[in-house]
C-alpha cells in the first residue's frame, strides 16, 4: 500500500520527575537506557525503521543534553529536504508560555504542518521502550477510513483501572474513551482485558489542525484528558489500532509478544533492564531486521583483565580487571577495578569503581567515582552517603558532572 505523506511529532519534553535523581540534569527521553541507547533512540529507530523520515522532537524541561545527542546521533539526509530529525523548543509564537500540555505544544508549532502539508501527522510519545512498525498502524488507519487511529495495548481488566481505557467496537471503532474507570470497558473479544491507550496518535492533518484550535480557544491543553474525546463527541471517525496485533521482523519466538513498558519510575527502569538480559530475554535488543540505532562513539573495544562475567551486557571502551559482574549492565567507558562486585545493577557511562567496592542492585549515574572498598545497595546495613534509595529498594547514586552529555 501506498502510504501518505507523513509528518511527525514526537513529545519528548517530559519532566520525568519519577525517574528522579536520573532526571536531575536531563529530561526523560534523554535518559540513557541499555548499553548502548538513550529512552528516545527507541521512538525514532521505530519512525526510521518504518520510512517515516520528517520527524519533529518538541523538547521541554532540561532539553540541553537531548538536543546534543540528537544533533550528533541523529542527523538524516543533507540532500533530502523531507530526511531531518530536528529538535523544537518552546517557540512562544502566541504569547510567553512554555508548553503546556502535548496538544499546546503541537498548537504551538501548527506553522510546521502549514509548512509541510503532510495528509496524516503522527503524534507520538519519546518515553517508552517497545518496537512497531508504524507502516501497518497507517494501513490501518486508512483502510478503514479514519480520521483518528489510537495506538491501543491490551491490558488485564484488574490493571485498567490505572490507565486511559479504549472502549471499542470489533471492527476498532471507538465508542468510549474513559479516564482510570472503575469498572473498565473490556475488548469486544476479550473480557479478561481492555484496551490501554499508548498515548500514540495518527490524524488526518486537517482534523488535527480544527481540533487543537478548538481546543485552544477553550483552553485545554491535552490530547487523552481533551482532545480525542472532543473529537468522539463531535462525531468524528475514530479508531482503536490493536498494539498486539503488530508484526515485527526479526521477533525470536521466546521474546514478549508486543513487548511496551512505560520506563517512568526507577523500579520500571531497571525491570526493563533485567528484561534485556538471558538466553531467551522478554525483549532481545540484538534484532537486525528491526534494529534500535546506538550512539555513535569512537571508543577503543573492552578491555578484560580477568574476573567472572555472567548474563550482563558490556558497553565499548570499558576495563575490568579481576572484577565479578552479575545480571548487570555496563555502559560505555566503565573502569572497574580489582575485587568489585556488582550485582543485578546498571552502571553508566565513564563510572570508576575502585578496589574492592560492590553493588547490589544499585544504578550509578554517568561520570562517578565510587571510592574503595564501599558498599552499595540492597541490604547495606550503613547507606552510601550520596546514595538515594528508591522505594522499591534500588539504591541510584546520582551524577557527580554537570555536563550537557549528560
Amino acid at each position: 500500500m501506498a502510504h501518505p505523506k507523513t509528518l511527525a511529532m514526537i513529545m519528548a519534553g517530559g519532566r520525568g520527575e519519577r525517574l528522579f535523581p536520573l532526571t536531575f540534569e536531563r529530561s526523560k527521553p534523554a535518559v540513557p537506557f541499555g548499553g548502548r541507547y538513550r529512552i528516545v533512540d527507541f521512538v525514532l529507530s521505530n519512525l526510521i525503521n518504518s520510512q517515516i523520515f520528517s520527524i519533529y522532537l518538541l523538547v521541554q524541561y532540561k532539553s540541553q543534553s537531548l538536543i546534543e545527542y540528537v544533533r550528533e546521533n541523529w542527523g538524516l539526509s543533507s540532500v533530502m529536504s523531507d530526511h531531518f530529525v530536528t529538535v523544537v523548543p518552546p517557540q512562544m509564537r502566541y504569547g510567553p508560555d512554555w508548553f503546556q500540555g502535548t496538544a499546546n505544544a503541537v498548537f504551538q508549532n501548527l506553522n510546521l504542518l502549514r509548512q509541510h502539508k503532510p495528509e496524516l501527522v503522527i503524534v507520538f510519545g519519546a518515553d517508552h521502550i517497545y518496537r512497531m512498525d508504524i507502516r501497518q498502524m497507517i494501513d490501518f488507519h486508512v483502510e478503514r477510513g479514519a480520521d483518528v487511529t489510537v495506538a491501543a495495548r491490551p491490558v488485564s481488566i484488574g490493571e485498567a483501572s490505572s490507565f486511559g481505557i479504549v472502549d471499542a467496537e470489533s471492527d476498532g471503532r471507538i465508542k468510549g474513551f474513559i479516564e482510570k474507570p472503575e469498572n473498565p470497558p473490556p475488548m469486544p473479544d476479550d473480557t479478561t482485558r481492555a484496551y490501554c491507550s499508548m498515548g500514540n496518535y495518527i490524524f488526518n492533518t486537517d482534523v488535527l489542525i480544527k481540533a487543537l484550535i478548538q481546543a485552544e480557544r477553550k483552553k485545554e491543553y491535552d490530547f487523552g484528558k481533551h482532545v480525542i474525546p472532543n473529537l468522539l463527541n463531535s462525531g468524528e471517525r475514530l479508531f482503536a489500532y490493536d498494539f498486539a496485533a503488530n508484526k515485527i521482523p526479526g521477533t525470536r519466538p521466546f521474546e514478549e509478544q508486543g513487548y511496551w513498558r512505560d520506563v517512568g519510575t526507577i523500579k520500571s527502569f531497571w525491570d526493563a533492564h533485567q528484561d534485556m538480559l538471558g538466553e531467551k530475554p522478554p525483549f532481545e535488543i540484538s534484532n537486525e531486521l528491526w534494529p534500535v540505532r546506538p550512539s555513535r562513539n569512537e571508543l577503543h573495544a573492552t578491555k578484560i583483565l580477568g574476573g567472572e562475567i555472567t548474563n550482563s551486557i558490556i558497553a565499548e571502551g570499558t576495563l575490568i580487571n579481576k572484577a565479578k559482574i552479575i545480571n548487570s549492565v555496563v555502559r560505555k567507558g566503565v573502569i572497574i577495578e580489582e575485587g568489585v562486585e556488582i550485582r543485578d545493577s546498571i552502571i553508566m557511562d565513564y563510572v570508576t569503581l575502585k578496589r574492592g567496592c560492590t553493588l547490589n542492585k544499585a544504578i550509578v549515574d554517568a561520570y562517578n567515582v565510587v571510592e574503595e572498598n564501599v558498599h552499595i545497595g540492597y541490604d547495606v546495613k550503613e547507606p552510601y552517603w550520596r546514595a538515594h534509595t528508591d522505594p522499591s529498594g534500588i539504591t541510584v547514586i546520582a551524577t557527580e558532572k554537570q555536563t550537557s552529555r549528560l
